[in-house]
């Protein structure tokens, strides 16, 4: 599916994590305060600050591969969406570049 971004996404800035893999321990994990981030919880993964969604972890262990980076996105571009989780999307860009955005930021195009 293809998505237009309406309104800019600044994110954490242009910050890239690793992928983490299936099965790294997840710690310091912490109920979100955050009401634009419901289901999503603030912890440390491999030495990195970084929030998941509640349903990537069991027993305090990934039970996925992740990548938390967070897209910076500008108006007007065009992104392909890859997932949806939780009011949050992983999306692709036009260089190839992954990452998260909020779903409020996008609508659907028909291409």
């Amino acid at each position: 599916m293809k998505l237009l971004v309406f309104e800019q996404h600044d994110g954490w800035g242009d910050e890239e994590y690793p992928t983490f893999r299936k099965g790294t321990r997840v710690s310091e994990l912490k109920a979100c305060t955050d009401d634009e981030m419901p289901h999503w919880f603030p912890c440390v993964i491999d030495r990195h600050d970084t929030f998941i969604p509640e349903t990537f972890v069991i027993d305090g262990v990934l039970n996925r591969d992740y990548n938390p980076t967070e897209l910076v996105i500008k108006k007007g571009q065009i992104l392909t969406l890859l997932e949806l989780v939780f009011e949050w999307l992983y999306v692709k860009d036009s260089s190839g570049k992954e990452g998260w955005i909020p779903a409020s930021k996008v609508v659907s195009v028909l291409q």
